[in-house]
Formats: structure tokens, C-alpha cells, sequence
């Protein structure tokens, strides 16, 4: 059975969802030809209220600021551990070396080994207990930004009674506090 030529679709016809118009648009598309299949392809799309075009791009650009920011905060974050690690080693290599009986500006120089030149430390002692304190800012380009200060100490007794009366130290409080 044929149908009259009226009923049958155009190039142009977007079709309807009946079934027996999807039979015809199939049997369209073959007598057509592949210029018009071409164009139905790569037709213009619509714009309007109803098409989404270029949403993905707009709600990127909003996201985008806020995803930098997290990046930032994160790699603060991991500058501030990493910060507090060194600031620890080199409070404990301070104070084991302050324990052998080594005077303050070896300690410092210890100090300033391992946790670089913008850190600054103090010893103390306590009777038999001797202590390193270290401190420094976190560094990068947040750390810069927002006064954010780390502090290490590491607290120990004295192996030799010399390291007890050290005369560079003053018992029962804090004797060099130096940036290093």
C-alpha cells in the first residue's frame, strides 16, 4: 500500500512520534539521499529558552575560581606539614645535641641546618632537663599572605653534668632566643 505524496515527509520534516510516520521518515532518509541525511545531521540547532546550549561552559567559569582556591588551600596545607616536619627534626637534633654537652651556638647552628635560615630557636633549661624550642612562618605563597607561625620543641635530660651548667644557658627559663 502506498500513500499519497502528501502524506510523505519532506527534507525538512523533523518528524513526529507516531509509528506510522517513524516508518516513513526511515524510507525518507533512503529516498532523500545522503545530502539531505548531511543536512539533518549538521542543521543549526535552536536557541531559545528550551536549548541548554553553553550551560556547561558558564557553570565551569563559576566553578572554576572556587576549585582554585581548594588547590591553594590544600597546597598550604601540605606546605604547612611539611614545615612542621623540619621544625621537629630540628628541635630533636637540638636537643640532642644541647644533651652531649654542645654549647647554644652549636645548637643554633644545628638548628639552622635543618630548618633553614628564616627559623628561629631558644634553649632553656630545667634543672637536669635542657629544651629546644623552634619556631617559623609557613612558607609559599599563602604562608606569605596570612602570618600563620609553626612551633617545635623537643625537651630532654642531660646525659653529662656539664650540659647541666653550660655556662651559655640559664637555668629555669629560656637563654638564646635568635633568629637563625
Amino acid at each position: 500500500m502506498s500513500l499519497p505524496p502528501a502524506a510523505l515527509p519532506r527534507a525538512d520534516d523533523r518528524g513526529s512520534r507516531c509509528g506510522r510516520c517513524r516508518n516513513q521518515g526511515v524510507e525518507s532518509r533512503v529516498a532523500l539521499g545522503p545530502a539531505a541525511a548531511f543536512r539533518r545531521r549538521f542543521r543549526r540547532r535552536r536557541r531559545g529558552p528550551g536549548n541548554a546550549h553553553g550551560a556547561v561552559t558558564a557553570e565551569f567559569a563559576v566553578a572554576l575560581p572556587a576549585v582554585l582556591l581548594l588547590l591553594a588551600l590544600l597546597l598550604a596545607g601540605a606546605s604547612a606539614g611539611v614545615t612542621q616536619l623540619r621544625l621537629e627534626e630540628a628541635a630533636r637534633a637540638g636537643a640532642r645535641a644541647l644533651a652531649r654537652g654542645e654549647d647554644a651556638a652549636s645548637v643554633q647552628g644545628i638548628v639552622r641546618t635543618l630548618a633553614g635560615t628564616s627559623a628561629t630557636a631558644s634553649v632553656g633549661t630545667e634543672g637536669e632537663w635542657l629544651s629546644v624550642t623552634v619556631a617559623d612562618g609557613v612558607g609559599g605563597p599563602l604562608g606569605a599572605t596570612v602570618p600563620w607561625t609553626l612551633t617545635a620543641k623537643a625537651t630532654t635530660r642531660s646525659e653529662t653534668p656539664a650540659a647541666a651548667a653550660n655556662p651559655g644557658l640559664e637555668p629555669g627559663g629560656t637563654a638564646d632566643e635568635a633568629p637563625l
